[in-house]
């Protein structure tokens, strides 16, 4: 024998016992019977889009492959929040130009139970990059810390017509709000665009937020989180609504103003730190570390823009009480896979999950065919593109894999263990994976192909699964 022959021989015999040993130490589930029904597949590769396929069957295992992947229903993980985008100015315009008819369609597609069904979403405390102009609710050319130029009339043209209709679609929609940036007034460069926060201004910014969730609620629309401000560790070289926060600053200002503030009004709305990259996870850590200002705060906002997801994982092991929720990434209208990289995004999504995040938030939900309205630096697509001439809805990858998630992954869905039968992700498997079991006590599976053509077995106590993926293709099982 050659080598070369004998060592892939070597390995593939190794990983055939570790397979073996691995499944006599894995628990019959639930007594066999409850595999009885068939495991329904939707699947989304080449010209299909999350398209119904053949139902599979679990079948008593007769052998275990070296690849396979074992799912463990009773090792739960962390509580599903849900799924959803952020309804920016810009998205909020772009859909408030639709027609009646054309708008409702495109709300009921999104929002309503039996379709996306998306149940968790960002709106701006003032301008974002993903506005149509600056704004902040209390414009002033001189310092207004006593707010009496506050206003939230801005947003009652569209983005408020847009919540109450989304909510009114949806009755379990969570909105979290983020500032891009504070008034102008309150920075040392007197303009919402790059710059840094003002300490004196804490007081006043406290009123700022609870003046914003009070005027909101006024106009029927709730908000359940906030966070302190969005990417708290870029300037963006005053390129666009931004505020650079130093970490004592958020620490200080969670302590001793928004924190008070909120409870002392009786506010349930939540608070979450950070609103940045996994690159930041020692910030996290360290803020959550001050007793005093960890007491407000219900968790980590996350972005994937830098850094690795495990980075969650790290937090979530040093604060387990604290919860990790995935608040910005998008796609790029400018890169030519922008409708065809469903792929990526469902390995992005899993990976997320599978480092305990509770949620999932994409960037804009609607924006048009050139990525605008816009008055940032950066390319950004909607989950959906409405064209300015046509208004045709075109659907982006990412909205492609947030189906293989929206439509299956109720609110209150634990995340359980899967794992290569060698441990984790598994590296002799291509194929990402994340588990769920539902309140209802359905279990749904989400496994991820960016790899050639392959097949993949599914080992859940004594019994297996096989199912033959696609290159570049995600799938849905769902079984009870």
């Amino acid at each position: 024998m050659a080598h070369g022959s004998r060592r892939g021989f070597l390995k593939a015999a190794s990983a055939t016992a570790a397979a073996l040993a691995m499944s006599k130490r894995i628990p019959a589930w639930a007594g066999d019977g409850a595999l009885a029904g068939p495991v329904k597949v939707w699947a989304t590769f080449r010209d299909k889009r999350y398209a119904q396929a053949d139902p599979l069957a679990w079948k008593p295992a007769t052998h275990i492959a070296a690849d396979a992947i074992a799912l463990n229903p009773d090792a739960t993980r962390q509580e599903i929040l849900g799924f959803g985008g952020a309804l920016t100015d810009a998205t909020c315009y772009v859909l408030s130009q639709l027609s009646e008819a054309q708008r409702e369609a495109v709300m009921h597609d999104l929002f309503a139970p039996g379709e996306m069904a998306m149940n968790v979403c960002r709106t701006c405390i003032g301008a974002s990059d993903y506005s149509r102009t600056l704004y902040s609710f209390d414009e002033s050319p001189e310092p207004d810390p006593d707010l009496k130029k506050f206003s939230i009339d801005h947003d009652k043209a569209y983005i408020l017509p847009v919540l109450r209709d989304a909510r009114k679609l949806n009755p379990e929609l969570f909105l979290f709000s983020s500032p891009w940036s504070p008034p102008g007034w309150m920075k040392p460069n007197g303009s919402m665009l790059g710059g840094a926060m003002r300490k004196l201004n804490f007081e006043p910014y406290a009123r700022y937020f609870l003046k914003f969730l009070e005027g909101y609620k006024a106009e029927g629309v709730s908000i359940d989180a906030v966070t302190v401000q969005n990417e708290t560790d870029a300037e963006q070289d005053g390129h666009m609504p931004a505020c650079l926060w130093a970490q004592e600053q958020e620490i200080d200002f969670v302590q001793n103003h928004l924190g008070p503030a909120l409870r002392k009004a009786g506010s349930p709305t939540k608070i979450w730190i950070l609103d940045h990259n996994y690159s930041l996870w020692g910030r996290a850590i360290d803020e959550l570390s001050v007793p005093e200002a960890s007491e407000y705060i219900d968790g980590i906002a996350w972005h994937g823009y830098v850094g690795e997801p495990s980075a969650m994982t790290r937090v979530h092991d040093a604060f387990p009480q604290k919860s990790a929720y995935w608040t910005e990434g998008g796609p790029d209208i400018a890169l030519p896979d922008y409708q065809t990289d469903y792929t990526k995004w469902a390995e992005t999504f899993n990976a997320v999950v599978r480092n305990w995040a509770r949620s999932i938030t994409s960037w804009n939900l609607a924006l048009d065919e050139k990525g605008k309205p816009n008055i940032g630096p950066f390319s950004c697509g909607g989950v959906i593109t409405v064209d300015n001439a046509t208004r045709k809805v075109t659907r982006s990858g990412q909205y492609w894999a947030f189906a293989h998630y929206c439509k299956h992954v109720r609110r209150g869905a634990r995340v359980f263990q899967t794992d290569g039968v060698g441990g984790g992700q598994g590296t002799a498997n291509p194929v990402s994976h994340t588990g769920f079991r539902n309140p209802d006590g359905s279990f749904v599976v989400v496994l991820a192909n960016r790899g050639p053509e392959t097949r993949v077995q599914l080992l859940l106590g004594s019994n297996t699964l096989e199912a033959d993926l696609p290159a570049d293709s995600v799938h849905t099982l769902q079984w009870s």
